[in-house]
C-alpha cells in the first residue's frame, strides 16, 4: 500500500512523456490565415498546398479538360496561383492540368497535382495521372510539369482528390458520395487496401459530406479530416476510418453547393475551405482543428 502514494507522480511522468496522451481535436476550429484570391479562378478553386523551401501557398484551379489550342499543343485551360505566406498574391502560373489534389511531397521536395481522371474512369484523356509541378529558383511557379505517372484504375472514381500520406508513400482515395476510401500506391494498379469511414458514430450522412476529398493530416490518431458542408463542421478520424472527434466552424462561415465538391485542402498544419460569398473572387480559411498542430 505504501507504494500508492507514488501512483500520481507516475502518472504525471508518463503524460510528460508522451505528448500526445491528452492531445485532442479542437471543439471549436481556430482561424488560421485567411487568402483572399486576387485572380478570378479559371474555373473552380480546387485546393491549396504549402510549399515550405519558399513559404508559398498554392491555390490549384481545375475543371478544363486538356484541349488542343490553334497551334496544336495540349494542355488544360485550368491554372495555379501563388501567395506568400502572409496570403498575398505573387502571381499565377499555366501548367496545363485539370488539378484535382495539389501537395508538398517532403520526399522528394516538390509540389505534386493529381488531375482529373487520373483512374482513366471515363477513358484515356491527355494530360491526366500525376505530376510534379515545377518551381522557379525566386519562389514563383513556372509552366513546365513533370509526369510522375500515367493514370492508374486503383484511384477509382474519376474525380477523386486523393490526398497523400508521405510516411507511407501512398494516397487516400475518398469515393464518389460514399464512406469509402481506397489506398493507393502508384506502382500498384489496384488498391492495397480500403475503409470505412464511420459517419453514423460522426453524425453524418453521405450527403452531407465533401464527395470527393478526404485529407490526410499526418497528426498521429487523428490521421484523417473530412469537411462536414451541411453542419459547418471538420469530422476526424483515424487509419482505420474510426471516428476521432468534431471540430465546428464558425457559424457566419457561408459554405454553399460547390463546397461539396471542390474548395478544400490540409497543409501546414492547417483545414482549408473556399468561402464562395466573400470577397471579389472568394477566399480560402485556414483553420486549426487539433491541439496537436501550432
Amino acid at each position: 500500500m505504501k507504494h500508492m502514494q507514488y501512483w500520481p507522480l507516475l502518472a504525471a511522468l508518463l503524460v510528460s512523456a508522451s505528448p500526445n496522451v491528452l492531445a485532442q481535436v479542437l471543439p471549436e476550429a481556430q482561424m488560421g490565415i485567411r487568402i483572399p484570391l486576387a485572380a478570378k479562378p479559371t474555373s473552380r478553386p480546387m485546393t491549396v498546398a504549402y510549399e515550405p523551401n519558399y513559404s508559398r501557398y498554392i491555390v490549384a484551379d481545375g475543371g478544363f479538360t486538356a484541349m488542343a489550342d490553334e497551334s496544336g499543343i495540349i494542355a488544360s485551360k485550368s491554372q495555379v496561383h501563388v501567395y506568400d505566406a502572409k496570403g498575398q498574391f505573387i502571381q499565377s502560373a499555366k501548367p496545363g492540368l485539370s488539378n484535382r489534389s495539389v501537395y508538398f511531397n517532403p520526399n522528394k521536395n516538390r509540389i505534386e497535382s493529381v488531375t482529373y481522371n487520373a483512374s482513366s474512369d471515363v477513358g484515356f484523356a491527355p494530360n491526366t495521372g500525376v505530376y510534379a509541378l515545377v518551381m522557379n529558383k525566386d519562389g514563383t511557379l513556372s509552366n513546365d510539369t513533370e509526369l510522375l505517372a500515367q493514370p492508374n484504375p486503383a484511384f477509382g472514381d474519376a474525380s477523386t482528390f486523393p490526398t497523400y500520406d508521405p510516411g507511407r508513400d501512398q494516397y487516400y482515395a475518398k469515393q464518389e458520395r460514399s464512406d469509402r476510401v481506397l489506398i493507393v500506391k502508384l506502382d500498384r494498379d489496384k488498391p492495397v487496401g480500403e475503409f470505412k469511414l464511420d459517419l453514423v458514430a460522426a453524425g453524418a450522412r453521405t450527403d452531407d459530406i465533401s464527395d470527393h476529398w478526404v485529407a490526410f493530416t499526418g497528426i498521429p490518431g487523428e490521421e484523417l479530416a473530412l469537411l462536414d458542408v451541411d453542419h459547418k463542421a471538420v469530422l476526424v478520424f483515424d487509419l482505420s476510418g474510426k471516428f476521432v472527434g468534431k471540430s465546428l466552424l464558425p457559424a457566419s462561415l457561408k459554405l454553399r453547393a460547390n463546397n461539396h465538391y471542390n474548395g478544400h485542402g490540409f497543409t501546414n498544419g492547417m483545414f482549408f475551405v473556399y468561402n464562395e460569398p466573400e470577397g471579389e473572387f472568394g477566399t480560402y480559411y485556414g483553420f486549426r482543428i487539433s491541439d496537436q498542430t501550432k
